[in-house]
Formats: C-alpha cells, structure tokens, sequence
C-alpha cells in the first residue's frame, strides 16, 4: 500500500513517463533512468563495505538515492550485494571489498585464467553439451566454489555445510527482491527500471566456464565445438530470463551484453558464433511479448546493423563507448535508446561540465522522444554525486517535451524451435527418476507429480542463476 496518494500519483506518472519512452513514444519529459551500483552508496551515506555485505542495505541504499536525487527509474538489482550467497556457497569468482580486495574497491568478478583454475576443461565440451545441467552439478559446482568437493573425493563438513548454506543464503537473497520492490514502489513511487537478466552463450562460457582467453582460442581451433556448447546454453538462458521476468511485461529483461564487440572478438566469430546464438534467445524473448534492455557494454557501432534487424520496439538500446549521432542515426526510428551520459564527466567533470554535456546530448537524443537518460556504464563509487543532481536538475528543466506522443507500434517475430537438449529446462532430478523411490504411487498422481517438479524447478533456478549472474 503506498504511503499516501501523493505516492501513488507520482509512481504512476513516472511509469507512464518511463514505459512511453521505452516504447519508443514521446513523454512528458524525459526519464530519468539510473543504473547505480557503488555510486548509490556515495548518494546515500552508506559504505562500500555495507553495500557490499547486506543486501538489504544495498536495496535501502538504491531506494534512498533514487528518492533523494529524483529519479523516475532505478535498477533494484545491485550486483554489488551478494556477499552472503557468495561466501556462504563458496565462490572463487567473487571478490568482496574488505574480504578480499581492498576496503574502498567495488565487486569484483574473476574468470579461470590457469588450465588448472578452468571450469571447464579442454576436452570436456561434449560432456557438457550432451547436459549441461548434469555438468553443473557434477563438475561445476566443485570447480567453482571452493568447499564442495569434486566426485570422487572424501565428502566432509565443509562441502556438506556449503550445499546447505549456500542454497538457504540463496533463497533468503531471492526472496528479499519483493520486500525491496515493494518498499521502491510505495514508499518512494520509484520505478523498478528492469527485470530478469539475459547473457549471451559465448558469455557465459568465457565468464563461467573456460575464460576469455581460453574460450577466444577455441573459437579459431575447435569453432564447430564452440558453436554447440553455446547451443546447448541457449534453452536455459531463455528459462533463467523468463523466470526472473515481470509478469506484467513492463519491465525490460536486461542484457549484458560485454564480449561480442570490437575488440574483443573479430566480425567472424560475431557472425559465426555470437550472433546465432545469441538471436534466438531474444526472439523466444520477443516473441513472448518482452522487451529487452540491450546494455551494450563497450562501443557497438561495428554491429548496429544486426542489431537493426531485431523487430521494431523489441530492445530499448543502452550506449556506452560510441558517438551519440551515430546510434541515434542508427536507431531513433526503430528502437528507444538510453545512456549516452559521459562517465567520465559524472566521475570527473564539474557540475557545469555535466550541464554542457547534457546540452549537447539533448540535442541529439531528445527529439521524437524514445529516449532515456543514464549514465554510459555502471556508476561505480568514483561518480560525484552532486554531479548526479546536476543531471537531474537539467533534465527536469530542459528535458521537457512541448507535446506527447504515444509509442508506436511494435514489431513481431516467430522465433524458431529451441532444442531442449536431454535434461530440459527447470529440471533437475526428472519426475521419472524421481518416483522410482517412491515405496508406492496412488491417489492423485499428477497432483504428487507437479509438487515435485515445482520443488526440482526451484534447484534448477539457483544452479542456472548462479551461472548465469
């Protein structure tokens, strides 16, 4: 329930505001949309190690800048809040300011950079293609984190403490998002700005699996290899988005989309393997009535046209590195952009260097609407606050339209037939396997049936979310 109707008045307006402008239309003004990580602990009062190891206060801190600087949108999900789950499970790939990098550093993740340190080894691709699932919890989990211990070996009280605390540190951090959103929503009539989360396959097989620079050799040694692994991610990504996704389809399901651009990957691997395996993730997404946020970490430009052939309204485009005239050029008449706001000035500018900026950029970005103020990147803990307000106050006095406009539109797609692979998704332990262990099976069977697969889905949630943050 909100605090009083002048709450509810003003979340309502900033929605419209906000998904007028994502669906490409034109609002009152323009959102103001922030994607704050470290940089909402700075605006709050908090410190980095707090943010960093409550998420309740990492939700309290996000609430509270997004409150205090005025903003019609905030991401809910700090990534800089999981130190509990990560500890408690035993990650290797997390690093947590004051644990174990220094005190005012932010998050960190790492990625296998020795053979020994790989996820996923070399000559284990089939393996882990034939089920993934099963990899997981086979190899994975005991590569990944640093108490489960590896088949085979001698189970002892770390590994069985690990498996318990991490999956209840798990759950207690899932079930905290809708306290959190509630409070967003009806305390401070802020917008949740996103919901459910999309990386592409050739991702997360360098982020969690072989590493960048393992994965980039296997591309030119073993690409037919490549190309099926990521294959065999793509069912589960799509069930990992969709399970995390608003259910009133306002929200946007974000992508992080960090390892497909110049330079990182040539144009051949882009469209031998990134793209073709990323493509049918968004049009299972589309088709299904979402947008996605497309957050395209690093400069883009060299991959617009592709991007251009995804159907009208189906991604609201976040500029990071690039020049503004090109991505509006590239896609004002087919998709809403976001972004664009140099970091560089908001860490290191003055307040007028930021209205300057600002002016520049609204005269590229503001007319015909279906744009969206943020930040390039993630603002980490080095962005100035009262750089911050002077954004906000520019954009409610200059960000004003004359006249609205409603979105037009959007495009359709019919996506094609995902394989499934032999474990499908939100499956674990199948029900066929299941009931054998049953002493009998009577009455209502279905009923039994779906309990069971409801309870696997969860276990399949937390290993796949896992790997897929």
């Amino acid at each position: 329930m909100f605090k009083d109707a002048a709450t509810e008045q003003l979340f309502a307006l900033r929605e419209a505001r906000y998904l007028t402008a994502m669906r490409g239309g034109t609002p009152d003004r323009i959102p103001i949309r922030f994607f704050m990580q470290e940089a909402a602990a700075r605006v709050a009062g908090f410190t980095i190690q707090q943010v960093a190891t409550d998420y309740n206060m990492a939700f309290e801190a996000t609430r509270q800048a997004g409150e205090m600087l005025g903003c019609d949108a905030v991401m809910l999900n700090a990534i800089w809040s999981t130190y509990t789950v990560a500890k408690a499970a035993g990650w290797r790939y997390l690093y947590v300011p004051g644990v174990d990098v220094e005190l005012n550093s932010v998050l960190q993740f790492g990625e296998p950079t020795r053979p020994e340190d790989e996820f996923l080894k070399e000559d284990e691709y089939e393996e882990f293609t034939e089920d993934p699932t099963a990899f997981l919890v086979n190899k994975w989990m005991a590569r990944a984190g640093r108490r489960v211990q590896p088949q085979g070996a001698p189970v002892d009280f770390d590994h069985n403490v690990s498996l318990w605390s991490g999956a209840l540190a798990y759950a207690n951090y899932m079930h905290a998002f809708g306290p959190a959103a509630q409070r967003l929503k009806e305390q401070s009539g802020i917008v949740s700005a996103n919901a459910g989360m999309i990386k592409a396959p050739f991702d997360i097989l360098c982020d969690k699996f072989r590493g960048f620079m393992n994965a980039a050799v296997d591309t030119i040694e073993r690409p037919d290899t490549v190309i099926k692994a990521c294959e065999a991610l793509i069912p589960h990504i799509v069930a990992n988005a969709l399970g995390g996704a608003d259910p009133d389809k306002k929200a946007p399901i974000t992508i992080w989309a960090h390892r497909g651009c110049v330079p990182f990957i040539s144009h051949e691997t882009f469209n031998t393997i990134m793209w073709p395996t990323l493509k049918p993730v968004f049009e299972e997404i589309i088709a299904k009535g979402y947008q996605i946020l497309f957050y395209g970490e690093g400069n883009w430009e060299a991959h617009y046209d592709t991007l251009r052939t995804l159907p009208a309204g189906s991604i609201i485009y976040h500029l990071d590195r690039g020049n503004p005239e090109t991505a509006a050029r590239a896609f004002k008449d087919r998709f809403a952009i976001s972004g664009g706001m140099s970091y560089d000035v908001l860490a290191r500018g003055s307040q007028q260097d930021v209205r300057d900026h600002l002016k520049e950029l609204f005269a590229v970005m503001k007319p015909g609407g279906g744009y969206i103020l943020d930040a390039s990147a993630l603002m980490l803990n080095d962005v100035k606050p009262e750089n911050l307000k002077a954004a906000v106050d520019y954009t409610m006095e200059h960000g004003v339209y004359s006249q609205s406009s409603p979105a037009p539109a959007r495009g359709t797609v019919t996506p094609a037939t995902i394989p499934q692979g032999f474990r499908a998704p939100n499956t674990v332990r199948p029900w066929s396997v299941e009931k054998q262990d049953y002493r009998q099976l009577a009455g209502d069977v279905a009923m039994v049936k779906s309990a069971w697969e409801r309870t696997d889905a969860f276990t399949y949630n937390h290993l796949w979310t896992t790997v897929l943050w």
